[in-house]
Parts: C-alpha cells; structure tokens; sequence
C-alpha cells in the first residue's frame, strides 16, 4: 500500500515534467514563436524542480516528508491553474516554474520508502517508485495529445491541476505519518535563491546570443553574471552550515562519479530525448524531417513503448539488490548509445520510431532507477533524501541545461519558414551521443560496493 501511494504520489511529478513536450509544435504554431523560446516552458520547470530538490530533500528530513509533500503538491496545482488561464507563452512560463516545486517529489517518496519498508524490499521498492516516473511521463504525452487534439492546450494544466489534489488527499488520508527524526537546521535559502538566476541567466545569453552577438553588452552580462553568482554559490555552499547541496559528500569517490554519470546523462539522453521525440512524431511530413503524426497517435505511440520500460524497472531494481546499480546503470547508457543511433537512422519511419522510443524507454528506466540507488548505497539512512535532492539537482538541472542547448541547435539551424532542420536534428543526436559516452566512462569507474559519506 506505501508503495502504491508512493508510485501515485510520484506520477504528478513526472507528469508534470512531460506533460509540455508534446505542446511544443502547438505552442510554436499557437504563439508564432519558434523551440528556442518555446523550450523555455521545460527549462524553467526543470531548473526550479532543481532548487526544489535540494531545499525540500532537506526540509522533509528535519520537518517530516509527509508534511513537505502536501506543500509542494499544493503549489504544483495553482502553477497549474496559472499556466490554463494565461493567454502568452510568457504566462506558461510563469505557471511551469512554479509548477517546478515538484521536482523535490521523488527525493521524497524515495526517503519515504527507506523509512517505512524493510532494508531488503528498498531497492526493488525505489527501482518502482522511479520507474514509474517512465510510464507516468509517456502517459502524459498520451494525455497531452489528446487534450490538443480534441481540446486546447489550456486543459493539459486543469488535468494537472485536478490530479495534484487527488494525490493531496492520499498523503494526507492513506500514507502512514510518522515524527520527523532529522536534526533541525537552519534552511539554507540563499543556496537556493541563488542557484536558479544563476544557471537561468548563463543559458539564456547563450541562447540569444545568436540574435544579440557575443559582444553585445545584454549577453555578455547574462553570461557573466551568471557565471559569478554560480562562483559565489559554490562558494556560499562551502561555508554555510547547512547547504541545499553538501559539496563536502563531493569527497566521497563514490558519490562524484555518480553525480557526474547522472549529470552526463542528464544533460543529453534523459532531458532531451523526450523532447526531440514528439517534435519528430508531429512535425509535417513536407518538413526536412517528420512523421506528421497527431498529437494523440503520437502519445500512443509514445506511451505503448514506455511500457516496455516501465516492465523493467522492477528488473533493473533486482539487479542493483544483487551486483550493485552500477552494472544497471551501465546498461541503461549502453541502450542510450543505440537509441542515438536508431533516431539517427530511423527517424523518417514509424516503426523504426517505435523501436527507438522503445529502446530509450528501457535505457531511461535502467539509468533513472540506478540513480537513486547509486546514492542509497553510498549515504546513511538519515541523509538519504539530502542526498537523493543533490542529485536531483543535477538530474533535473543537468536536464534543463540539455533541453536549452538541444532547442537552441534546433532553432539555429532551421528554415526561414520555422521548420527544422536535418542538420540541426545531426547536431542533437551528436550531442547525445557524446554525453552517452561520457555516462558510460564516468559509470565504469564507479567503485563496487557500498561506502558512507
């Protein structure tokens, strides 16, 4: 029953994750704007998920998850009523960032599980809980797509909206409570605050800087400025005594390489492979590239192939209870490596498209459940959602910047007429592939076995 609560609780926050990769072809035709700007409604959404992580992680564990989760869920649904009222791309914007909130969901559900279920059922119990982020995100396209097609856009969020106060009631009524057992410390909001405009700022130079130029005053003060808040945030975390992100686990070997494998990652296959594929599916077949799919075959599609995945995550959970999440991660970036190749070459095919979303919906479900337990097998129980938060800092950060730079490259690259382009779809499958590579050399020399920070 945990469990089963937990998996619900945790479909909100994947949901609300996907739920806008199959508007973006919408929203580009909808407010004549084009992917860079329009990749905005994921980057904000993923970059205060990210500080959400990391501050809410630290609140559940010193105030009682329960309690921290009815709050996020709460903001989660009036971020969505903010976003079905507007009328702007700006709007949505507004209403997906503070949707962000519930990005600290999973770190959550996952201390739940450890402090509710017994050591041995953990890893199977986290491998599931993660896992259905996998299902939950492809049903969303599923959902998403139907809504435009017989809809509008706006009802995408009044679905989010009604189902974040569902799960409300679950945590209040059906999941067992339990006193807080961490120590109270000061929160560090600071940490927090600075983190977003910081890594905010950075991307969005880069990104207008093919429009400004480099040597534009506005871009090279974005870039800048961003570049010396993030100094004076590492900086900050170092001193404080009580960090959204403890850089001191940094000196367990352990916990680095997992970052980075999750940061590498993240940054390519995770955060952008779920956004190229609907814009694949649905873009018109007189474009260099595209199916010309609607937006509710597309989310069948998308949703019959994540349930391969989704199949998995108990199996990748198995594994990491036997020989560690190492060797799931492994195999989770190996399968990347083929989904890059499969869009690469299949991408004017449906059934090709199938085995690829196929193909990464496995790879997704291996990486995202040996993500977390990488960090249970390398942190006390106590710091459990400390560390499942720094993580989703990096994850759901890691994600955000990937979205901007794939969105950018398909921006800069396309016709005077907005449609893509194949170079720019090459420039993406590059940049997936190198990450891939990277989360592979990072995951092999992850030590074996179990160490405490």
């Amino acid at each position: 029953m945990i469990v089963a609560v937990l998996v619900a609780v945790e479909i909100i926050s994947a949901f609300e994750t996907s739920m806008v990769y199959a508007a973006i072809p919408t929203f580009i035709a909808e407010f004549d704007s084009n992917a860079a700007t329009v990749g905005w409604a994921v980057t904000a959404f993923l970059l205060v998920a990210a500080a959400s992580a990391a501050v809410c992680g630290r609140l559940g564990d010193m105030y009682g998850r329960e309690r921290v989760l009815i709050v996020l869920l709460l903001a989660a649904a009036v971020g969505s009523v903010i976003s079905a009222v507007g009328d702007s791309i700006g709007s949505i914007i507004v209403g997906r960032a503070v949707q962000g909130v519930a990005g600290a969901i999973l770190p959550l559900c996952i201390g739940l599980a450890r402090e509710h279920l017994p050591a041995a059922r953990v890893p199977v119990a986290v491998a599931v809980i993660s896992g259905s982020a996998v299902a939950a995100g492809s049903a969303s396209l599923l959902v998403a797509g139907v809504m435009l097609d017989h809809a509008s856009w706006h009802m995408i969020f009044v679905v989010a909206a009604v189902y974040a106060l569902g799960a409300v009631l679950l945590v209040a009524f059906v999941l067992p409570w339990r006193p807080p057992t961490g120590v109270r410390e000061h929160v560090d909001y600071v940490g927090a605050v600075a983190f977003v405009p910081a890594i905010a700022a950075v991307l969005l130079g880069v990104n207008k800087s093919t429009t400004w130029g480099w040597t534009d005053p506005a871009t090279l003060g974005l870039v800048g400025g961003g570049v010396v808040v993030l100094v004076f945030w590492v900086w900050w975390e170092l001193r404080t005594t009580s960090p959204i992100v403890n850089m001191l686990q940094f000196r367990d070997r352990k916990f680095t390489l997992t970052m980075l494998a999750t940061f590498a990652i993240s940054i390519g296959p995770i955060g952008v492979t779920t956004m190229i594929i609907p814009i694949v599916l649905q873009s018109p077949t007189e474009a260099p590239f595209g199916l010309g799919l609607t937006p509710t075959n597309a989310g069948w599609l998308s949703f019959a192939g994540s349930m391969f995945g989704f199949v998995c995550t108990p199996i990748s959970g198995r594994i990491a209870a036997a020989v560690g999440a190492r060797v799931s991660m492994l195999v989770g970036s190996v399968l990347f490596l083929i989904g890059n190749a499969l869009l690469l070459l299949t991408h004017d095919s449906v059934a090709g498209m199938m085995v690829m979303v196929v193909t990464v919906s496995v790879a997704t479900a291996f990486a995202y459940t040996a993500m977390p337990n990488l960090l249970v097998e390398a942190v006390p129980e106590h710091a459990t959602s400390e560390a499942t938060g720094a993580n989703a800092v990096v994850r759901t950060g890691g994600s955000g910047i990937g979205v901007s730079i794939a969105t950018m490259l398909l921006a800069n690259t396309a016709l005077a007429t907005g449609l893509n382009t194949i170079a720019g779809l090459n420039a993406v499958v590059v940049m997936l592939t190198v990450t891939s590579l990277a989360a592979i050399g990072f995951t092999v020399l992850i030590p074996r076995g179990a160490s405490r920070v």
